[in-house]
């Protein structure tokens, strides 16, 4: 089963009100397991960036002048894509962002039931709890060091590991064979198709002479004392 986890970063909150997506990272995982195939791509917002999207990404108008549009990159874009399910976290701001900026292109946009939200399982999962990307990370004992700034390709491929964790850890992959089984319509395993029969064992003669003798030394032993 392929699978694509994505994260974006933008200008600000809200593609109907102007804000732009800036930077795509997308990590391919089959299996539940990384490929190391990537999509990573900056874009030109055409408006300057607004210091407080600047301070969470650090991404300044100077590093993003000479980058292209979204268009430009969306061909190439929608094939790294496939058909493939999409992952995110917080997956209505992503696909918001991406279907705008689709929109805006007049190409179609990215149908939402490829989306799989990691905040909504995350919620569903471990209610109560904190469910932001970095806390995810603390629970699971990912290491987020390298997560000074938010960036789209390091968090996807932060995302990428919360979410195996999310649909039951690196266990799922573990099997026999490659025969899928469904589980709950949302997690495909391995299942062993080949089951060994059941070995028995018994002492042998000479096992049970030691046996008997080793149970002679005992006082009052409980072996073969009838019940009371």
């Amino acid at each position: 089963m392929r699978e694509i986890v994505f994260d974006t970063e933008t200008t600000g909150f809200k593609f109907s009100e102007g804000d732009r997506l800036v930077e795509i990272g997308c990590v391919e995982l089959v299996n539940r397991v990384e490929t190391g195939a990537t999509f990573h791509r900056y874009f030109n917002p055409g408006r300057p960036m607004p210091k407080e999207a600047e301070a969470v990404h650090g991404l300044s108008d100077a590093f993003l002048s000479d980058k292209p549009a979204f268009h430009t990159a969306i061909d190439e874009l929608l094939d790294f894509l496939g058909d493939s399910p999409l992952v995110a976290h917080n997956a209505t701001f992503d696909f918001g962002f991406l279907n705008g900026e689709l929109g805006a292109a007049k190409r179609d946009p990215i149908s939402l039931t490829r989306m799989v939200d990691t905040l909504a399982i995350a919620r569903s999962r471990h209610p109560g709890a904190k469910h932001t990307l970095d806390a995810l990370c603390v629970r699971f004992g990912i290491d987020r060091s390298r997560r000074v700034l938010h960036g789209a390709l390091l968090d996807a491929q932060l995302l990428s590991q919360v979410y195996v964790e999310l649909m039951g850890g690196r266990q799922i992959g573990f099997g026999l064979d490659t025969a899928p089984m469904e589980v709950a319509d949302t997690v495909e395993v391995v299942a062993p198709s080949r089951v060994r029969p059941p070995r028995h064992f018994s002492a042998s003669e000479a096992e049970l002479a030691v046996h008997a003798a080793f149970v002679g030394t005992l006082k009052d032993p409980l072996w073969g004392q009838s019940p009371t």
